[in-house]
């Protein structure tokens, strides 16, 4: 009995914290504002913390592999499992909405715009992927500029042969120091993500009873379908029955982590944690779980079909005409790669698919506002479904 309640005990006193943290949210809204700072505190530790481990543990892992073979098809196979799963996840959700349709769905008269900065896609392309300064590498709103950085540097590390040892020495001492840094901050999660729970239970809660509830009561279902059984059925093909039995013994912690901060970025410490529980090789780890933070995304794969529909049926227009179903995968795999893995991430995306589709101004608040509802649950699926894409990479990768 010792031995479980010291097993468990982080998960334990997690769900005690976010449990305290819902019942504040419901009964005393009005004293959230005073507990939401250490919320905010515990996230900003996490988020400047995990910024320089994507870095070291990126350009360790591509520094420490000795054969560059092994390095290319740790990439291929990531590749192609990452398109695969976000894929499946919008072709179930097309399936869920083409099985079960909406219908009366009123957008917001509330108008919800923030002032963007008007850019032409040259411009954008080249903030994707690259920044002005170095500092502003270290941001978590340019974390594809830092993996690709990230990238080079591990590159130019193994390049550099003898002469690089010392460096190599430095990354790989690096990444250890921020990961025990990492599991410092999260002895206080019961704290800060019981304190974020009980802001988002106030502020979010009242909304979900609105214009909204069809929509996301279709997504939630239809996410927690997919969360249950996709997962475990991926688990399966990388390990079969004990894959399936270590990926939900240890993605408890994830989940919960996910599901508390609406943010993959902070729940990544948890996830590479859970990785090396189930025996996923650092190698493997190393590179899917911080890139897959990025470029993997299974939850706003979903919300991406649900939002193109949703906007649809406002305007009357058939979302399943050929042409719109096949730009909507486009859409939807583009989406999963610039929503960066913080808080509200998908904003981008949801311009993106409005200018695509070239909707009115209607449709806007309404994608935004199921974007931030489904938000909790679509960061446990983005999240989590990493710490399952690592299995099956390394179920086909002997590093």
């Amino acid at each position: 009995m010792k031995e479980v309640l010291k097993n468990y005990s982080g998960i334990l006193f997690l769900l005690v914290g976010i449990t305290l943290g819902s019942i504040i949210g419901i009964v005393a809204p009005d004293i959230v504002s005073y507990i939401k700072p250490l919320g905010d505190i515990f996230l900003n530790l996490l988020f400047v913390s995990v910024v320089p481990l994507v870095f070291f543990a990126v350009a360790n892992s591509i520094a420490s592999l000795e054969q560059d073979s092994k390095f290319g098809k740790i990439l291929l196979i990531m590749s192609f499992t990452f398109l695969l799963f976000i894929l499946i996840a919008a072709v179930f959700t097309i399936g869920a909405v083409y099985l079960f349709p909406v219908s009366s769905i009123s957008g917001s008269k509330e108008i919800i715009a923030e002032a963007t900065k008007e850019e032409n896609w040259g411009d954008r392309i080249v903030s994707f992927f690259t920044v002005g300064e170095f500092t502003e590498l270290f941001s978590r709103r340019n974390m594809l500029a830092l993996l690709i950085f990230a990238f080079l540097t591990g590159f130019a590390t193994r390049k550099a042969g003898e002469n690089g040892k010392p460096f190599r020495v430095f990354i790989a001492s690096g990444y250890e120091v921020m990961k025990e840094l990492l599991l410092m901050i999260m002895k206080i999660a019961p704290i800060g993500l019981g304190a974020y729970f009980a802001y988002q239970v106030a502020t979010l809660g009242p909304q979900l009873f609105g214009f909204y509830a069809k929509p996301l009561g279709l997504y939630y279902i239809a996410g927690i379908i997919y969360f249950f059984v996709f997962f475990t059925l991926y688990a399966f093909m990388a390990n079969g029955q004990n894959g399936i039995k270590s990926f939900w013994k240890n993605a408890v912690y994830s989940t919960l982590t996910a599901l508390s901060t609406c943010s993959s970025f902070a729940t990544m410490p948890a996830n590479l944690v859970a990785a090396s529980k189930i025996g996923i090789s650092n190698s493997v780890a190393n590179l899917v779980i911080p890139i897959g933070t990025t470029l993997h995304k299974n939850g706003s794969s979903m919300s991406s079909i649900i939002k193109i529909y949703v906007a649809f049926q406002i305007i009357g227009r058939d979302f399943f005409e050929p042409s719109n179903l096949l730009l909507a995968l486009g859409i939807t795999v583009f989406v999963s790669i610039v929503a960066g893995g913080i808080p509200n991430g998908g904003y981008i995306g949801e311009m993106l698919m409005i200018s695509v589709y070239s909707l009115p101004q209607e449709a806007i608040p309404a994608v935004i506002i199921i974007g931030t509802l489904v938000d909790p649950l679509a960061t446990v699926l983005n999240a989590v479904g990493d710490i399952v894409a690592a299995m099956f990479v390394n179920r086909f990768v002997k590093v």
